[in-house]
């Protein structure tokens, strides 16, 4: 009797774990279309933001460039992704973003092509970092651009900034720290 309930169990456990996603098992494609698997960046603590050219937080580029100066290399990295779910704030081609990001923030982290960040059309890395049975540690809405997501060595979801904290905030500097 205890050896069946024990094989239901962690059938059941397999069951429930078929399918399910870790960051790092994500390819998603960079800005100029190329595939970019975020398994490569095990080891390093990642920021996740989703970005727009026409925004008041737009200037978070500035900042976000900033941090990723200080902090960024074989232990950090920021991946930005354009979305164009709020307001029609960004509503340009991957061409044009890339253009903006360079000539006016000078952007030097990895940029990836214009995704859904909500709705029907949510892509699948946003739909990880947003469902709880997913990430296996929160639900969570992305409310507006510049949402930030930390994500730690391990590829484990840690936390979600809200969009108006700035990216040099002591709650993100302070994780980058540690």
């Amino acid at each position: 009797m205890k050896k069946t309930i024990l094989l239901n169990l962690l059938m059941l456990i397999v069951i429930m774990s078929y399918g399910q996603s870790g960051f790092y098992d994500f390819v998603v494609k960079d800005i100029e279309g190329k595939d970019f698997k975020l398994s490569s960046l095990k080891g390093k603590k990642v920021l996740v933001v989703n970005t727009a050219s026409k925004c008041g937080l737009t200037p978070q580029y500035k900042q976000l460039e900033e941090l990723y100066k200080t902090y960024g290399g074989e232990q950090f990295v920021i991946i930005g992704f354009p979305a164009n779910n709020f307001a029609n704030q960004e509503p340009g081609s991957n061409e044009d973003i890339m253009e903006f990001c360079e000539k006016n923030y000078g952007v030097t982290f990895p940029m990836m092509e214009k995704v859904s960040v909500k709705g029907d059309d949510i892509c699948p890395l946003y739909q990880w970092l947003t469902q709880k049975s997913k990430n296996g540690k929160m639900d969570s809405k992305v409310s507006w651009n510049f949402q930030k997501y930390l994500i730690d060595e391990e590829g484990n979801l840690v936390d979600v900034v809200e969009p108006k904290v700035k990216p040099d905030d002591v709650r993100i500097v302070g994780w980058l720290r540690n």
